[in-house]
């Protein structure tokens, strides 16, 4: 077996200067746009006043969750604000969110394509099972011969990483769906697209916002790792405290992280289940329109 050795790397080195050789115009209109976007977003949550950016995201919590959650909310963002990692979290924020909606935007067409082709869905698993089982480090390679270090790189590489649950769920989400019910839709002559929107997306949502909570979450764990890239935000923080051995920064930046991750978590979960979400502003006034309407009903028998 001596000599035996199958040069994939080499094909891979060569796929990697092909690409940048020849798809320049596409990989700069990408760093453009992608930079654009998280430079805007990060812009935005640091020039805002940091009461609002705290009493937004506590009202967020309150309206899809709880009181409590909010006020919970409001001390956790103080602790990263005491801490000195605002702005690291900040930027850290924007680059989740952004790669967040775009691993969403690319994921939910191929979770629905995935659930209505067999053929299909057999192609894309092997596909998903390499992007899931790679480590997120070797993303970062590419990555940076392609868009250099800073932001675009962290989230090219933070996108791959959190495609695959988003596609898994939402394929399995629509295969759940009842088949009764989808057949109910084709006798009373609802085309595939009606029953697609009115249907079958409605019924798989809990299952399509667990996958963007997946999303969530596997996004931020490689911004973390997307300090490497340079990408600025609390991975660069966590990188440079492990290159100097500084505890202190490490913690608080780790404890940001933590934060970020549970604020994150717990908002996509009460997205993916707000008949369940009694105590927040929305069911509240739910109860009170309920309650409401059956006074009017017993007030109309009376009379």
């Amino acid at each position: 077996m001596d000599g035996f050795r199958i040069p994939l790397g080499q094909w891979a080195e060569v796929a990697v200067d092909w690409i940048r050789d020849n798809l320049s115009w596409l990989l700069g209109a990408i760093s453009t746009a992608v930079g654009w976007l998280v430079g805007s977003l990060a812009d935005l949550l640091l020039n805002a006043p940091i009461v609002v950016v705290i009493v937004v995201a506590a009202l967020l919590g309150w309206v899809l969750r709880s009181w409590k959650f909010a006020i919970g909310t409001a001390l956790s963002f103080a602790i990263i604000l005491g801490v000195g990692q605002w702005v690291t979290a900040m930027q850290t924020l924007a680059l989740v969110l952004i790669a967040t909606v775009i691993a969403v935007v690319i994921a939910v067409p191929l979770g629905i394509l995935a659930a209505r082709s067999d053929r299909f869905s057999a192609i894309l698993k092997p596909v998903l099972d390499l992007m899931q089982a790679m480590p997120g480090f070797v993303y970062l390679i590419p990555a940076i011969v392609f868009f250099s270090i800073g932001f675009v790189p962290g989230l090219v590489a933070t996108v791959i990483f959190a495609l695959p649950p988003g596609v898994r769920l939402t394929e399995l989400g629509i295969r759940s769906v009842d088949s009764e019910t989808v057949e109910a839709g084709h006798a009373f002559g609802a085309t595939p697209g009606q029953i697609l929107r009115g249907v079958q997306l409605p019924l798989a949502m809990p299952t399509i916002m667990t996958g963007v909570n997946q999303v969530i979450m596997l996004a931020l764990s490689m911004a973390v790792i997307a300090g490497i890239a340079g990408a600025p935000g609390l991975g660069k923080e966590i990188v440079q405290a492990m290159s100097t051995v500084n505890i202190g920064t490490g913690v608080e930046a780790g404890l940001s992280v933590v934060i970020l991750a549970i604020y994150l978590d717990r908002l996509t979960s009460a997205l993916g289940d707000m008949r369940g979400q009694r105590s927040s502003l929305l069911g509240e006034i739910g109860r009170r329109r309920a309650g409401a309407a059956a006074a009017q009903r017993g007030l109309a028998q009376a009379v």
